[in-house]
């Protein structure tokens, strides 16, 4: 049993991800003695940019890549300095049966979108149908989203305020194929619409855990609109003021200072070069829970699952597409769905659920360098060179744990470029820049990859299943960190990272809600 040594901190923050320079920067600035302890050489966590080839000047966000559901609250109350871009085109997916063809949702074009509907699906309708669908959503952005840096709301105070009880039911008690199925007709576009459920998260259409639904709940709220937006300079500049903004404020912000071990009092154990031992009044957890509770020395049978691949690459120019009515240039400015019907996602869960890589792979791919050409080097620009981000969904975890990182990477890797080929007029192989060794820029990163890389078990970005962003009507909000939702079985011990009751993406929510509970337990 630890000893009663003194407090050295009020807050120690185990973890230096973008949630945890959030809570520091908060705590900071109400005069709380903060501390951040990071096992790597670098804070950020999973929001960096970084150069993954050597000699080449493209710096991408290599992890995370779109922000959608930081709140504009959050990026005034810390005095962020980052511009986010809207795009234009939301997004392009042909048809797998005959990728000649395919919708681009325009957003500045509603009569385009609607003839390339018409085009693609052989239906003229479903155009209308797709616009009614998005805007039934809309009060769900309006509703929820501006809640989600309040204490927790009961369910029904929610449902109330929503004043549509058919689509609380339809999203929040149903699972999300019914509704896709009911207000679409193609099999197309109903596949656009269950991909935002789908990020990161190994489920159906019609799965009854729900756990679709809530992913698409989370993606469809954002910044109340549902918009997700490029960040200029890549992810990493929205990390490096939110380094600035809790190193301004007065946090210790260490690096390369792993924590051993924490216990339920407030004790912290740092290993590495330097160990010692700090005590806080209050440890907040920027890992994951099931990270956590082994640092608590506690059992943990509840291990998360994640389930993508990501594809980084460089191209020496954007691949020409099978359908030559939509130029590259629109295509790749949103989110490029390949092999993304409704029933290719639901094969391709059950493929993986045999234990096979989906065949074709369902993938979505975004330029960032078209909306900001910034994170490359002027040779690059001027050359004409592009980065992709390719996102495979249906990809679990068992798919490559235990297996040869190396063989599982390459493996994922080819199913990926075999996927997009699917639909390009000519090979991605012949569009790849090549490095100084002659070598093609293009690498996979795996949930492998996130675990060893990252510490994220089981490579799940959300640190464990989504929550609902709202308290069960009975639960217990009695304490700061219940109603704020950062709560854990131990009093003094708070949750700020992805885990959190809110948390998720790039939206320092977790960091954000946990420093409010904090300054209630704290400074009340």
């Amino acid at each position: 049993m630890p000893d009663a040594s003194p407090v050295t901190h009020d807050v120690v923050i185990v973890g230096g991800g973008h949630n945890a320079l959030v809570a520091a920067a908060y705590l900071a600035r109400a005069g709380l003695r903060t501390v951040v302890l990071e096992r790597l050489a670098h804070l950020g966590g999973a929001a960096v940019s970084q150069r993954p080839w050597d000699g080449v000047e493209a710096r991408l966000s290599r992890y995370s890549y779109l922000v959608s559901l930081m709140p504009q609250q959050i990026i005034d109350d810390l005095g962020l300095r980052f511009d986010l871009r809207r795009r234009r085109y939301s997004s392009y997916t042909p048809d797998p049966g005959d990728p000649s063809r395919g919708i681009l949702v325009d957003n500045a074009d509603a009569a385009a979108t609607a003839a390339s509907f018409a085009r693609a699906t052989g239906d003229a309708a479903e155009a209308e149908r797709f616009a009614a669908f998005s805007a039934r959503l809309g009060p769900l952005a309006r509703t929820i989203f501006p809640t989600m840096t309040d204490p927790l709301r009961p369910g029904h105070e929610l449902r109330t305020a929503l004043g549509d009880d058919a689509l609380w039911r339809d999203v929040v008690e149903r699972p999300l194929g019914r509704l896709l199925r009911s207000s679409l007709s193609t099999d197309l576009a109903r596949g656009i619409a269950l991909t935002d459920g789908l990020i990161g998260t190994f489920s159906t259409a019609d799965d009854e855990s729900l756990r679709q639904n809530r992913c698409f709940l989370y993606h469809v709220i954002g910044g109340g609109t549902g918009d997700w937006d490029v960040p200029v300079g890549g992810m990493g500049r929205v990390t490096a003021e939110l380094e600035r903004a809790a190193r301004e404020a007065g946090a210790e912000l260490r690096v390369d200072a792993p924590v051993t071990s924490v216990h339920p009092d407030g004790e912290v154990e740092v290993g590495g070069e330097r160990p010692e031992v700090l005590r806080g009044r209050v440890v907040l957890s920027g890992v994951g829970p099931s990270a956590l509770r082994r640092l608590l020395g506690e059992d943990d049978v509840r291990t998360p699952e994640g389930a993508q691949v990501k594809v980084n690459m460089l191209l020496r120019r954007l691949p020409r597409l099978r359908d030559t009515s939509v130029a590259p240039e629109a295509a790749f400015a949103g989110t490029f769905h390949v092999n993304e019907t409704l029933t290719q996602l639901d094969a391709a869960h059950a493929a993986a659920i045999s234990g096979s890589i989906p065949s074709p792979l369902p993938a979505e791919i975004y330029c960032h360098s078209l909306t900001d050409p910034s994170i490359l080097g002027p040779e690059l620009q001027a050359a004409g060179a592009q980065t992709l981000t390719l996102f495979g969904l249906q990809v679990p975890h068992r798919l490559v744990a235990g297996a040869d990182t190396d063989a599982a990477r390459a493996a994922l890797l080819q199913a990926a470029t075999r996927s997009l080929d699917s639909v390009l007029g000519e090979s991605l192989e012949d569009c790849l820049w090549l490095d100084d060794a002659g070598d093609p820029c293009i690498e996979a990163r795996t949930t492998a990859d996130l675990e060893g890389s990252l510490g994220m078990i089981g490579g799940d970005i959300f640190h464990g299943d989504l929550s609902w962003p709202w308290a069960d009507d009975d639960a217990d909000l009695s304490t700061p960190a219940q109603r704020w939702g950062v709560a854990t079985d131990h009093e003094r011990v708070l949750l700020c990272g992805s885990g959190a009751r809110r948390g998720g993406a790039v939206s320092g929510l977790g960091g954000h809600n946990a420093a409010m509970a904090v300054r209630e337990m704290l400074l009340a």
